[in-house]
């Protein structure tokens, strides 16, 4: 038993509230060191041996060292005081805050009232405390747009010198196509077809360049894009098709012809709103660069979020979109180079707008700073992505591999977390799946088949669905594909039949998750989804080479196979399945 690689964090990923009743409580062991482990538990208040339950805990993940185990509970009183019990066949030991001990769970020391010194605590289960994201994310398919590239559905707003909208025109860092939002609100019924629930719109205030992430005005559409009038118009009739609209919040830095950056740099340290931004010396230079920026990009100045002017604006700004045009989340730019307390505020002021809009932070990066349930819902899902591409699409990582990363991110969060955790596979911002796959359709098949069975809530890149390529920005930025003759039928009829059986099943969309196989060396993963309602096994084959794969420990049942029909019986708990090369198999239960 391997002491030293047994780690618990109270009030953390380790211990925190899933809901207003029930505590999740996980501890980290060494992989395949123990034969059980058990909370030890009772009241803070009354911790006496006949008053005190050992529940026995599960393993919920693994990476390359660690076995994870993890027990929910109902404390009757919401106070929760415990220590943990390791087991293997020749040694038993105790851990509670004082320390490890043998064959006794240590209760010396003076407490309060009743109980003994030492226990871990979750002192009481505060409802307002409990990190509750919006149902809906859980339901929801999301569909990035870039808005002037979507469709063009009012020429007369486009700007001067637009480029031809067809199916091989080539974007730039600069150029102009003519997209808008009428655009969008004309090709609804397309997203409503695809099975789209939630657009995630990249900026559209006002703003010079393309991408709109050097803010002009914030309360403003561009003018390039229709007015706010516009803008209402697309969210009312987006709701009317079951679809919510997701903004993108450009808060760390405003453009450089924001007008109050633009102040500063006519009057200097005169300027009124010298302050708004880190400035370090004046006169303001752009070389040598003497003001903070986003990267070192002189056209984007940070914005100092902790000055009260500069706070009251972006947070009249978080509650205008939300409460007067009815939008129903905001996806954060920069999210991490932010002051956590801004976040706070801009939590409890987007929330007082309206309680089920989504909070979605852009992090590369593991995020539990802000996902504590007083700022973030979720954040964008980085680290999965890299994880699906490198297994499915890139070929550079094994299947014991994949599921460590995985099961490390299931660890590094709390559930309610996870389940509404943005999974992408490209954006804006990453050269698209397609050319990531190097054209390879099958393991773009399979990389988005992973992603739409998978917990948490998946978003597909505009276009992706009938097939666009496109290299590293502004490569991935063309204008989308309308004529059918140029789209892949096929391509898109995939995504429809699998957002169509997410939709249809909940155990794909919230259910268990457990992975059935993932072997070191091994190029096939299998994994299981189950709710009261149904049960799936599904197989993907990352191999060049057809493979037959036996699962084991599998529950009584007869699976069918959801694209021939085959059926497969369970006998003694397994069950023999062929899987073609670069490919998958899903299995439901009857």
């Amino acid at each position: 038993m391997l002491l030293e690689a047994i780690y618990h964090q109270p009030k953390s990923q380790y211990a925190y509230a899933y809901n207003e009743e029930t505590l999740h409580i996980r501890v980290r062991t060494k992989q395949h060191d123990m034969d059980r482990v058990s909370v030890v538990w009772g009241d803070k208040y009354d911790f006496s041996p006949e008053k005190v339950t050992t529940t026995r805990m599960v393993v919920f993940a693994q990476d390359d060292l660690f076995d994870y185990y993890h027990v929910a509970i109902k404390p009757p009183f919401r106070r929760f005081a415990y220590a943990f019990k390791f087991e293997t066949k020749d040694q038993t030991v105790f851990l509670n805050e004082v320390g490890f001990t043998k064959d006794k769970l240590s209760s010396s020391g003076v407490g309060m009232l009743w109980s003994p010194s030492g226990m871990f605590e979750f002192p009481y289960l505060n409802p307002i405390d409990v990190h509750s994201p919006p149902d809906w994310v859980k339901d929801a398919v999301f569909y990035q747009i870039f808005p002037e590239r979507f469709a063009n559905g009012d020429p007369s707003i486009s700007p001067k010198e637009v480029e031809a909208w067809t199916p091989d025109a080539v974007p730039t860092a600069t150029n102009f196509f003519g997209g808008d939002l009428q655009g969008v609100i004309d090709n609804l019924d397309y997203l409503v077809d695809l099975g789209i629930t939630c657009i995630y719109f990249t900026p559209f205030f006002e703003a010079h360049s393309n991408h709109k992430y050097d803010t002009i005005d914030y309360l403003k559409v561009d003018p390039q894009f229709g007015d706010n009038n516009t803008a209402k118009k697309l969210v009312k009739e987006a709701h009317r098709k079951g679809i919510k609209i997701m903004l993108d919040a450009v808060f760390n830095h405003s453009g450089y012809y924001f007008p109050p950056f633009q102040d500063v740099l006519l009057n200097g340290e005169k300027s009124r709103f010298k302050d708004w931004f880190h400035i370090k010396s004046f006169p303001v230079s752009t070389n040598p660069l003497n003001y903070d920026t986003f990267g070192f990009v002189p056209e984007m100045p940070k914005l100092d979020t902790e000055h009260p002017e500069v706070k009251a604006y972006l947070l009249e700004v978080a509650r205008y979109w939300v409460e007067d045009i009815g939008v129903d989340g905001w996806r954060l730019d920069v999210a991490n180079e932010i002051d956590h307390q801004f976040w706070r505020e801009f939590r409890h002021t987007v929330k007082k707008a309206n309680p089920e809009a989504y909070i979605l932070g852009e992090t590369w990066h593991n995020s539990m700073a802000w996902l504590g349930g007083d700022q973030f819902d979720a954040v964008m899902n980085y680290p999965v992505t890299n994880s699906i591409l490198d297994f499915f699409v890139k070929d550079e990582i094994d299947a014991a591999s994949f599921m460590g990363r995985l099961d490390a991110m299931q660890i590094a969060y709390p559930k309610q977390a996870n389940e509404v955790a943005f999974n992408l596979l490209d954006s804006h911002d990453t050269p698209r799946l397609l050319t990531i796959a190097k054209g390879n359709k099958d393991r773009m098949k399979l990389a988005a088949l992973f992603q739409l069975t998978y917990s948490g809530a998946p978003c597909i890149y505009y276009g992706d669905e009938i097939g666009m390529a496109g290299g590293a920005d502004p490569g991935c930025r063309k204008p989308m594909i309308w004529e059918k003759e140029h789209q892949d039928l096929n391509m898109l009829a995939f995504y429809k039949k699998i957002i169509q059986l997410r939709k249809d099943h909940r155990s794909l969309r919230d259910g268990t998750f457990r992975f059935l196989l993932a072997e070191k060396d091994k190029k096939i993963i299998a994994f299981e989804r189950t709710d009261v309602m149904d049960r799936f096994i599904i197989i993907l084959n990352s191999d060049n080479q057809k493979q037959k794969v036996t699962l084991e420990n599998i529950s009584a049942g007869t699976f069918r196979n959801m694209d021939t029909d085959e059926k497969y019986q369970v006998l003694k708990g397994e069950i023999t399945v062929e899987v073609e090369a670069v490919s998958a198999v899903i299995l439901k239960d009857q």
